[in-house]
């Protein structure tokens, strides 16, 4: 070790940050994150981080903007304080969808963010599932994109398994690759693919199922859980064309909106996401929607950071 580690967070998801440290036996740094009156953001770093390595850990989850600044300015502080190496610890990429320009003046906020969050000071980034691969091509420091596929491979070795006739299904044709992979590590041969067609922004109409799911225990691979109606669609014509069951699996829960009242609705036999995102109050309260950790995964990537060790072979 060159330097003493030393891990901070905001927040966004403090129970991530404290179940990290947990996992990795050290202590989270003392930082103040609070806001002035006319609520701007106020960091204060409340111990010496000279010479140190320092990691910042802040999901871009809701409210998202808040959240975005609170990571830009703790990075400004650590940087200004002196530490040897500054890493953003990001689990949720928020603006992660807007990659790429959807007209001929709209911009790519998943850039802009980038190049925010490494102006602010950060000399690298460790993430869990971007939504699209490029964003790694979007920074111009070292980025770890750590996959949940192996937390999720052990919970659905331990639960579902057992009773065979699992097929895994993409909820869509852009996730097939993330299907299969999961399909390939559980040995299922089976994958099911939701053809949808999105009338506007939000919205979503499943149009058919590639597949045949008659009797099959469906479960639907996906990164991210927004407003659900995707999810729910997708359900719902799976147990139309004969499924015996429907469990979905994502990395990142966002459940914005209605998602509750839809996902309530679903014939949803699980929902099962990583605590990427701390759930709201709202969510715990739905026996439906169960959550399953990734510090483990996160307090190791961070772990081989900090002793200049391999990060990859933690994707398998």
């Amino acid at each position: 070790m060159t330097a003493d580690i030393k891990v901070f967070c905001g927040n966004s998801n403090r129970p991530l940050a404290q179940a990290i440290c947990k996992s990795m036996r050290v202590e989270l740094g003392m930082a103040s994150v609070r806001r002035f009156p006319d609520m701007e953001v106020s960091v204060e770093i409340n111990e010496n981080v000279r010479g140190t390595d320092a990691f910042f850990i802040q999901s871009l989850s809701f409210p998202a903007n808040d959240h975005i600044m609170e990571l830009l300015v703790a990075l400004d502080a650590l940087r200004r304080g002196s530490a040897q190496r500054v890493t953003a610890v990001i689990p949720y990429y928020g603006y992660a969808r807007q990659d790429r320009k959807s007209g001929p003046r709209t911009p790519i906020s998943a850039k802009l963010l980038a190049n925010l969050v490494t102006a602010a000071g950060a000399s690298r980034c460790l993430m869990l599932d971007l939504h699209a691969g490029q964003i790694q091509g979007f920074f111009d420091i070292p980025v770890d994109n750590l996959y949940a596929a192996p937390v999720f491979v052990k919970d659905i070795e331990k639960n579902y398994l057992a009773g065979g006739d699992v097929m895994i299904v993409s909820p869509d044709v852009g996730g097939v690759v993330r299907a299969r992979s999961l399909a390939k590590r559980l040995n299922i041969h089976e994958l099911a693919i939701i053809d949808k067609r999105r009338e506007r922004a939000g919205q979503s109409e499943v149009m058919n199922v590639i597949g045949d799911c008659s009797g099959k225990r469906c479960l639907i691979i996906d990164d991210i859980i927004d407003s659900a109606g995707t999810l729910c669609n997708a359900a719902q014509a799976l147990m139309e064309r004969g499924a015996r069951s429907v469990m979905a699996y994502a990395s990142h829960g966002i459940f914005s909106g209605g998602a509750m009242a839809r996902i309530m609705a679903a014939p949803l036999e699980h929902v099962i996401v990583s605590d990427s995102i701390e759930l709201t109050d709202e969510a715990k309260t739905v026996k439906t929607i169960r959550q399953i950790s990734i510090a483990p995964l996160l307090g190791e990537a961070i772990r081989r950071i900090h002793n200049e060790e391999s990060v990859s072979s933690l994707f398998n």
